[in-house]
């Protein structure tokens, strides 16, 4: 057994395991989470911050910023990923299938490596927190990029490889963005000042 198949079968045995672990209730939840228009107070949210911190010609930009970066990390996640590597989600794999929990029989479309879901809410959430440099900020928006990924493993749609491959690859998105953002500002004919909160950012 090569060391490409030894983390496929420890991959597929943490999916199975946090698959298993599932209750009527969280059903509901999880498949909200993982609903797009279920964040739609969380945006709102992040315009009112950016608003109170840039003024709304900042927060137009950065949003603008933000729609880009969202584009490029979903479009990627699947013609960079999904249709190359073709790695079918555990809901198609017909060895392990019968033992996945799936909620309103739900299975996504057949490929899930990377997650785009974990891609596109990491790749928001690290360019936002370099943005903003909020502590309370940056602990809330991974929290939230962190529940909405593991709402795609419990409803057994991604492996935990999926996501945690999708979290990085956004991320590292969300920073090239954030310094693509900071070499464009000067020509943008705007000041965009950051500010720390008043107990301090680390």
């Amino acid at each position: 057994m090569n060391a490409i198949e030894l983390i496929s079968r420890w991959d597929t045995s943490l999916f199975l395991f946090l698959n298993s672990r599932h209750i009527a209730w969280l059903d509901t939840v999880m498949w909200w989470l993982s609903e797009p228009l279920t964040m739609l107070p969380y945006y709102i949210l992040i315009l009112f911050i950016l608003y109170r911190k840039t003024g709304w010609k900042s927060t137009m930009i950065i949003f603008l910023f933000i729609a880009l970066l969202i584009l490029t990390s979903d479009q990627l996640s699947v013609h960079l990923f999904k249709n190359i590597f073709q790695r079918l989600r555990p809901s198609h794999n017909l060895n392990i299938r019968e033992f996945v929990h799936v909620v309103n029989n739900y299975r996504g479309g057949d490929f899930g490596f990377i997650s785009s879901h974990a891609s596109n809410f990491f790749a928001t959430a690290v360019f936002l927190i370099f943005i903003l440099r909020l502590r309370w900020f940056s602990i809330t928006a991974l929290i939230i990029a962190a529940l909405v990924s593991y709402s795609r493993i419990y409803l057994g749609v991604h492996y935990p490889g999926d996501v945690l491959c999708g979290a990085a690859f956004g991320s590292l998105l969300g920073f090239l963005f954030y310094r693509l953002f900071l070499l464009i500002m000067p020509y943008l004919n705007f000041t965009f000042q950051q500010r720390r909160d008043t107990k301090g950012y680390t």
